[in-house]
């Protein structure tokens, strides 16, 4: 038995709050038990140095915990984020960068702000999922201010965590499975089913090829499930 009782295969609850930060332009509170995430979309006329004259817009993204979002307190990032920090950050960028069309945004930077509330496993996964509900809408506000002509997004995108708990591949592990998981696993995939990135370590013993298959069946099952509620709030 899990320690929260959800069965193997089982999400934590999800709440997806559009909207949640009134002056930016695209925003999501995403709630996956304890987890608690909220997301902002900035639309900046501006572009990093390297893509200066190329008619190519740009998504990026940082990541934060504040000081008593986990079980103890973590310090805030003064002047540049932790290696932690910058990881995770950096993986939400990609991620998002792969399902946007940046030929078509113009000379544009697209900033999304994750920074959680609440700290219980999974923010990383949590930040990404709640990230494409305000990209969406910070595209939706691009294409109401006649800076793009449609919503620049191939398809939807969502990410999960899976592990081996007590010798049982578990989906979107909270704190007290992922610090005493057997592996422990990051999936980040798109609704047609194809990988944007995959992080997997063995914490203890090594797994296997066929440990590896159930647990991205099982990841697969979770990020449909939180793509169908990304396009109900966002009314697709």
């Amino acid at each position: 038995m899990r320690p929260d009782g959800r069965q193997p295969d089982q999400l934590r609850p999800v709440v997806l709050e559009r909207g949640f930060a009134k002056f930016a332009e695209g925003s999501c509170l995403i709630q996956m038990g304890d987890t608690h995430m909220m997301v902002t979309a900035t639309v900046e006329d501006r572009v990093p140095p390297f893509l200066k004259n190329s008619g190519k817009g740009w998504v990026t993204a940082e990541y934060g915990m504040l000081p008593r979002s986990g079980r103890q307190r973590n310090q805030r990032d003064q002047q540049r984020p932790n290696g932690r920090s910058m990881e995770i950050q950096r993986l939400i960028g990609r991620s998002l960068r792969a399902v946007v069309d940046m030929e078509a945004m113009g000379e544009r930077t697209i900033t999304v702000d994750c920074d959680a509330l609440r700290a219980d496993g999974g923010t990383r996964t949590a930040a990404i999922t709640g990230a494409y509900v305000a990209l969406y809408d910070a595209m939706r506000w691009m294409q109401q201010q006649k800076m793009i002509n449609r919503v620049l997004i191939a398809e939807p995108l969502a990410a999960i965590s899976v592990g081996v708990y007590r010798g049982i591949e578990v989906l979107d592990l909270n704190y007290d499975e992922d610090s005493s998981a057997g592996t422990d696993m990051n999936v980040v995939m798109t609704e047609s089913g194809k990988f944007v990135e995959v992080q997997g370590t063995a914490e203890s013993a090594p797994f296997s090829a066929e440990t590896l298959g159930r647990m991205l069946a099982l990841a697969k099952k979770g990020i449909l499930e939180l793509i169908a509620l990304q396009k109900e709030v966002l009314e697709l």
